[in-house]
Formats: structure tokens, C-alpha cells, sequence
């Protein structure tokens, strides 16, 4: 299975870095955030954007180094590669973050659990908030990576647009 990982660091200033990793021969997600850490061990933000046979998207994130939180948009993907297995096999079946979606117009009955536009079989996994404090909720991640047409590619670009370093993440891809 083929994937594209794109690290993005923030120093200190604001600014943001892009590099291309790669996770080929990890043995676990802790060895993918040692290869994050790795792109500027100084960084307060790291994030690293898995996209794997337009299919499934992986996000990491590590503050400052420290305190690992991942994403995943599907479960089914570490039933089907073991690069999946270890970014997201070990996370909880439950998804931070999905209480708060609701539909629109929904009242505060129990309809407010179901996700408006997306894709049925998706089962997402872990922290959706963790990219909350820059400006993506949880329930806008969910719903990107659910939305029926978007590619994880799609998903990444929006992301990035709003955290500000697309531009970044799209020169990896043309090289």
C-alpha cells in the first residue's frame, strides 16, 4: 500500500516547514514520532499528514515534542496494513470530539450523534480535537474526512489551508 506522510513543524516565530518522511521500517508509533521529532527537534508543533491509497488519513501531533495524539479517519485501515496496525491499531474505537456534531438544524435530542454528508462505513479513531487550537474542530475533521468525494489528499489541503502552511505541504507533493 502506498502512502504520502508530510511532516509540518511551526517554530517558535510562527513559521512553518514542510519535509516528506519516511515511515518505511518503523516498528511502532512511537518510532513515527521519533521520525517526526527528527524533521526539527526544536519545534513547539509538529504534525505529521498521512494519506494512504486515497483511502485513509493519519494525523500526529506532537507539542513541543512531547504528549503523541493521532487521528485516524477509518479503523479499517490497521486491519489492512500493518503501517496502519501501528499508527492507528491502537486506539481507542472512540473519537474525541464526536459528541459535538450535529446536524443542522438538529435540536438537542439524540439525532445531534449522526454525521450529516458523511460516509457511512467510516470509523473514525482517537483525538479529532487535535487540531482544535488552530483552527479545525473535531466535528470539521470528521466531517472532511466523511464527506462523500473527499480524498485524504483533499482533507489535507483543507487543514493545512487553515492552519497556513498549504502551500508547504503542496510543494512536497510536486517534487
Amino acid at each position: 500500500m502506498s502512502y504520502f506522510a508530510a511532516a509540518v513543524v511551526r517554530d517558535d516565530g510562527g513559521g512553518w516547514t514542510a519535509a516528506e518522511v519516511n515511515l518505511r521500517g518503523a516498528v511502532d508509533v512511537d518510532g513515527v514520532a521519533d521520525r517526526l521529532r527528527d524533521v526539527d527537534p526544536n519545534a513547539d508543533l509538529s504534525l505529521l499528514f498521512v494519506e494512504a491509497e486515497d483511502e485513509y488519513l493519519v494525523i500526529l501531533r506532537l507539542d513541543e515534542g512531547e504528549d503523541l495524539r493521532v487521528f485516524g479517519s477509518d479503523s479499517a485501515y490497521a486491519e489492512e496494513t500493518r503501517l496502519g496496525a501501528l499508527l492507528v491499531g491502537d486506539l481507542k474505537a472512540s473519537v474525541t470530539g464526536l459528541d459535538e456534531i450535529e446536524e443542522p438544524g438538529a435540536s438537542d435530542s439524540d439525532s445531534g450523534s449522526e454525521q450529516p454528508a458523511a460516509d457511512p462505513e467510516a470509523d473514525p479513531v482517537g483525538d479529532a480535537d487535535l487540531l482544535a487550537d488552530l483552527g479545525v474542530s473535531g466535528s470539521r475533521l470528521i466531517a472532511l474526512c466523511g464527506h462523500e468525494g473527499m480524498l485524504p489528499a483533499d482533507v489535507t489541503a483543507e487543514a493545512c489551508t487553515v492552519l497556513g502552511c498549504a502551500d508547504e505541504v503542496e510543494e512536497l507533493r510536486e517534487v
